[in-house]
């Protein structure tokens, strides 16, 4: 089993940053993918960021440009840079991750409880 928890939201204005954190703990050696996802009131889930073991990186398009995914294996921790933030990237952000890599529309295993972020105009 793997525990995930996410720090790092809160409120800010728009064009400002703000940097999540999750930091994972248990059966984490099979992990591969790890990244985020967001759900903002009344919408569906989303990606937003997915980052592999190796490096490799997808982006929801409306994030491309301004987000920056990394991670740190040895930590165990996968970060989340926002940068230009608008309002509508209020939401609900979780972590995610996964011992198989599923692309931007696959079901990742395991998810963290979300943290809040507030953008506002």
């Amino acid at each position: 089993q793997v525990q995930l928890v996410e720090s790092g939201g809160g409120l800010v204005q728009a064009g400002g940053s703000l940097r999540l954190s999750c930091a994972a703990s248990g059966s984490i050696f099979r992990l591969n993918a790890m990244g985020w996802y967001r759900q903002a009131p009344g919408k569906q889930r989303e990606l937003v960021a997915v980052i592999t073991s190796r490096g490799t990186t997808i982006y929801a398009d409306s994030v491309k440009g301004r987000f920056a995914i990394s991670r740190d294996n040895a930590k165990n921790t996968v970060f989340l840079q926002m940068n230009s933030l608008k309002p509508e990237d209020t939401a609900v952000y979780y972590c995610v991750a996964d011992e198989v890599f599923r692309g931007p529309n696959g079901e990742y295993d395991y998810w963290g409880q979300g943290t809040q972020v507030t953008v506002s105009s």
